[in-house]
């Protein structure tokens, strides 16, 4: 089976082919444009911006997604496109094009949604995830966990209060003074400075369910930064503080899930799930507590916006509708 995915969620135009010969899913083309530079030149997404130049780019990113799969439109067996959650205006170029060519193509149409998708980048793997399975989904807007028992089949177990990991991360950044997106930014500020050298809150982390909460961690730091504390060389130790403190939250949390759930598998996915550290330390917590876990997360450029996760969805969750139904959902959740 041949899946064309389309992903417009939020500012990436993103396009992909995927098969599943031998029952391994293979990425034939896996193209992304961005609209980095807007984002960096005013400091964070304009919706309307970002959905202009989606608009511009949908079309020549599915030709070249074709182009280096070496397909043409008869080769593909079914498309899948990301209609929700997103930004109305992004998440409409991707829907209402992929609704435009299965019908022209003659191709079922397959919904996914966004927040699910991202989990799928880990079955584009030699090791993918076994049922049951605690996922954990970290990105600019959403910080939650899911209990997985199947494909399609899920609990969710909890989420952020207020502001998301990737959120908390972006606004500390902008804090520093640090470029968007700002979590890439803190990482590779931290690599440098000492994480013990600003006594940061854990929001919510000694609290009895899997609630996060980052937004008094964001305050905290801003008091920090107000009051003048920041000076040379203490900008790299506070943004080693501000990630140790984020990445402390999410695997106590997530750990604690596995736990209480008796799993074996927990997968993270989101572009956190890019983050190094986070990686790091939820294996180095893995070992020193002698668990029997196997920690499952994308390759970095599978973690962030892509359209291969959505293909990949659509060969687990093949539920294809009637185009002229589709609708895009904005406010769509888990």
């Amino acid at each position: 089976m041949v899946i064309l995915g389309i992903e417009t969620s939020c500012d990436e135009t993103a396009a992909a082919i995927l098969t599943n010969n031998q029952k391994r899913i293979t990425i034939l083309s896996n193209i992304v444009a961005s609209s980095a530079s807007l984002q960096a030149k005013y400091g964070g997404i304009i919706p309307e911006q970002a959905a202009r130049e989606q608009i511009k780019a949908i079309i020549p990113v599915i030709e070249e997604s074709l182009r280096q799969a070496k397909l043409s439109p008869n080769g593909l067996d079914a498309i899948a496109v990301t209609y929700g959650p997103g930004l109305i205006g992004s998440l409409l170029v991707g829907v209402e094009t992929a609704k435009t060519l299965a019908l022209v193509w003659n191709k079922p149409l397959i919904p996914i949604n966004h927040l699910i998708g991202h989990f799928y980048a880990n079955w584009i793997a030699d090791a993918t995830p076994k049922f049951p399975c605690i996922g954990l989904l970290v990105s600019g807007g959403h910080t939650d966990l899911v209990l997985f028992t199947d494909h399609g089949k899920y609990k969710y177990l909890g989420g952020t209060r207020d502001d998301a990991a990737g959120e908390c991360f972006d606004k500390c950044a902008r804090l520093l003074g640090l470029s968007y997106p700002g979590g890439p930014e803190i990482s590779k500020l931290a690599q440098k400075g000492d994480p013990e050298a600003f006594n940061l809150p854990r929001p919510m982390i000694d609290s009895k369910d899997l609630e996060f909460s980052f937004s008094g961690l964001k305050t905290a730091v801003a008091n920090i930064v107000h009051s003048g504390q920041v000076t040379g060389d203490s900008k790299k130790h506070l943004a080693a503080s501000i990630e140790t403190a984020i990445i402390d939250v999410l695997v106590d949390k997530t750990i604690r899930a596995a736990k209480i759930h008796k799993v074996k598998n927990i997968m993270i996915a989101g572009g956190v799930a890019a983050n190094q550290k986070l990686a790091s330390q939820f294996q180095l917590t893995i070992n020193n507590e002698q668990l029997s876990i196997k920690l499952h997360i994308p390759p970095p450029n599978l973690c962030t916006d892509n359209a291969a996760m959505i293909a990949a969805a659509a060969f687990f969750i093949n539920q294809p509708v009637d185009p002229l139904n589709l609708q895009a959902d904005p406010n769509l959740t888990l």
